[in-house]
């Protein structure tokens, strides 16, 4: 699923339908006890993110979300009850957050109180009138500090509909906006064929959620993950790393709008290649990391390149089907400096994962907590981070190309740099949000054509013969 905004995936023309939840169930929502399940610490560091921003006076939405097309005429209530079904599915959905003072507080609604509200917005024949609709409609919809927080939408034509679902981040991450295009399919067509399937709940977000922020409550300012972020964070002068180029940032100016950048990186054969040849020290993940720690230092001089890699936490297969947030990060350094050519790279990049991938199972907020340094949040990204996601086994993957579909970003405003390489049947894609200043736009460039110079090298060499890396 290609990651992209909603200015560049393909909305075209048609009738506007918009799903809620219902007044009714929000009102009831407003009645509900706390739930005892806390928010998890990266729920709670997002909330207060959001927060602290708008205080400073700024609205920075920063929703996910996916678009699909329906093919066929569209029955309206029928994709009605696949989208309640899968509201159902995920506990997540129908919970959220309140402040009590500076506590944050869940409540969560009861499934039988879960009702979606249609509205018929009308016909837009102006594609740009009706991209700019969605947008602000996702941004109020969809937003951080306010409940509901997710808004369903579909654009219906003559022979089919295109479907558009965004959700605050605190709901989602990228294993689950993949996920999603496949299930509502599934529902829908088993509602047209009249076998409409129950409401069967995922494992809950929620439950994971006050699972792991016991086992982080456990630790504390003495732990070795505690210190090894304390070295980390050290060595990048005191500050969680972005993105070591020149990005024009006014260090006291406001927060700068941003830009996205994307792009086939490289089709399937190169991919393919570059797999190939960089399976022997741990995938294409390290071989994107080298490549990444040796373009930045042709281009800063740098020589040791620091980012925070994502890892999804679903530890066991039992939060497989599960949507929410299940992501952690974990501090990486290369001493690229140290490498003579792309081999030595990916030798120093593979150690660099196997010593602080298992960092990425303690909440970062935790950690920042237990350090007692001023980390108030002034951008809606703490730091930088370069995320690989294979997709190809991701259940309906191979039609994403035929259904349009799409990872949706909400792009705004922020002083980071955050990285996104997607491993699709037609090879990988690369995403880019970044700040929108003419620096940046000069270096990302650069930057994305060293990568794909040095993903393609190293592919012709994958495609041609086996690789035996050379003892550390």
């Amino acid at each position: 699923m290609r990651m992209t905004d909603l200015e560049r995936c393909e909305i075209r023309p048609g009738r506007l339908v918009e799903w809620t939840l219902h007044p009714a169930a929000v009102a009831a929502a407003g009645a509900l006890p706390d739930d005892a399940r806390p928010p998890a610490y990266v729920q709670e560091s997002h909330l207060r993110t959001s927060r602290s921003v708008r205080q400073d006076g700024l609205f920075v939405p920063t929703w996910l979300g996916t678009a699909f097309d329906l093919p066929g005429r569209v029955d309206l209530d029928v994709l009605q009850a696949a989208l309640h079904t899968w509201t159902l599915r995920h506990e997540t959905l129908r919970s959220g957050f309140r402040w009590s003072g500076e506590e944050v507080r869940r409540f969560t609604l009861a499934p039988e109180a879960v009702a979606l509200h249609r509205a018929d917005i009308g016909h837009f024949s102006d594609a740009t009138v009706l991209t700019r609709r969605l947008r602000d409609r996702f941004d109020a919809g969809a937003d951080a500090l306010t409940w509901p927080n997710f808004l369903f939408a579909a654009v219906v034509r003559d022979d089919g509909a295109s479907v558009y679902m965004a959700f605050d981040h605190s709901n989602v991450d990228a294993y689950s906006i993949h996920r999603i295009a496949a299930e509502i399919h599934e529902l829908y067509a088993a509602g047209l064929s009249g076998h409409a399937t129950a409401a069967t709940p995922a494992a809950s977000y929620i439950d994971f959620c006050a699972t792991e922020r016991t086992d982080a409550d456990r630790i504390d300012d003495s732990h070795e993950i505690v210190a090894r972020w304390r070295d980390f964070i050290a060595r990048c002068d005191g500050r969680l790393p972005n993105f070591p180029v020149d990005l024009g940032l006014d260090p006291g100016g406001p927060l700068p709008e941003q830009k996205l950048l994307h792009e086939m990186l490289v089709d399937d054969v190169t991919a393919a290649g570059f797999e190939a040849y960089c399976r022997p020290y741990g995938g294409s993940l390290v071989g994107v990391l080298a490549a990444t720690a040796l373009a930045v230092h042709e281009l800063s001089g740098l020589d040791v390149y620091r980012t925070v890699v994502p890892f999804h936490t679903r530890a066991t297969s039992r939060w497989a089907d599960s949507v929410g947030w299940y992501v952690g990060g974990a501090p990486v350094e290369i001493p690229v400096a140290q490498a003579p050519d792309f081999d030595g790279a990916l030798r120093l990049a593979r150690d660099a994962l196997r010593h602080n991938r298992r960092l990425a199972r303690m909440p970062l907020a935790r950690v920042l907590r237990l350090l007692g340094a001023d980390f108030r949040p002034t951008s809606p990204d703490l730091y930088s981070i370069v995320s690989y996601v294979d997709t190809r086994g991701t259940a309906g993957s191979e039609r994403w190309q035929e259904l349009k579909a799409y990872g949706l970003i909400r792009v705004s405003y922020g002083d980071q740099v955050c990285l996104w390489l997607t491993r699709l049947h037609e090879g990988v894609q690369f995403a880019c949000r970044h700040p929108d200043t003419d620096s940046a736009h000069k270096n990302l460039r650069r930057y994305v054509e060293r990568l794909r110079e040095l993903v393609v090298s190293a592919a012709r060499e994958g495609a041609g013969r086996a690789v035996t890396p050379t003892p550390p």
